[in-house]
């Protein structure tokens, strides 16, 4: 992660906190307590930091896109498997996540991204897509896989802390052979 430091001339510095910044999205986010985010992501449980934030510098350097949603997409590989997926990156957009939607194209997903490792917790209210999701620590490596039934308030918990939550459609970790272990590639 790029750190603006006083050892750098100051232009130098001040050039690579401006690109980090619009990487980011130019926001500095927030630190609040937040809703996890995705098919409508589960109020934070006791207990577990739910926080909010901008980009994580991975994700928000290969965002190369604008879906219909209005979210960057990045690419990603995962387990060797190219993937699409649309970056919620704040609180508004992992609330929403990939709620009221009827389908997601192949190979696509969402990556929710969080400014430091922590339990995540999601939920399904108002999806309508059963999914799967993949918990990645923050050197890119799956912590944990389960499966999500379509309109449950049934909560999913990282098994252990996380910053990136990936959803995809139900079995496609499985039909990929991605299993716990396997590198995230941003």
């Amino acid at each position: 992660m790029l750190e603006c430091s006083n050892r750098s001339p100051a232009w130098v510095t001040l050039l690579a906190c401006a690109a980090l910044a619009a990487a980011c999205g130019g926001s500095a986010g927030s630190a609040d307590a937040a809703p996890a985010g995705s098919a409508g992501r589960a109020p934070a449980p006791s207990g577990s930091a739910i926080a909010s934030g901008s980009t994580g510098a991975a994700a928000a350097a290969s965002a190369d896109t604008v879906a219909p949603s209005g979210l960057q997409v990045t690419h990603l590989t995962v387990g060797g498997h190219p993937v699409t997926a649309e970056v919620a990156d704040n609180d508004q957009s992992r609330t929403l996540g990939l709620m009221n939607r009827d389908s997601l194209p192949p190979d696509h997903g969402m990556l929710f991204v969080y400014p430091q490792e922590q339990t995540l917790s999601f939920w399904m209210r108002d999806t309508r897509i059963p999914l799967d999701i993949a918990f990645v620590n923050q050197r890119g490596v799956i912590v944990d896989i389960q499966h999500m039934q379509a309109e449950s308030d049934d909560l999913h918990s990282s098994s252990r802390p996380s910053m990136y939550a990936l959803e995809m459609a139900k079995g496609w970790f499985a039909a990929h052979d991605v299993k716990v272990g396997d590198t995230v590639d941003f």
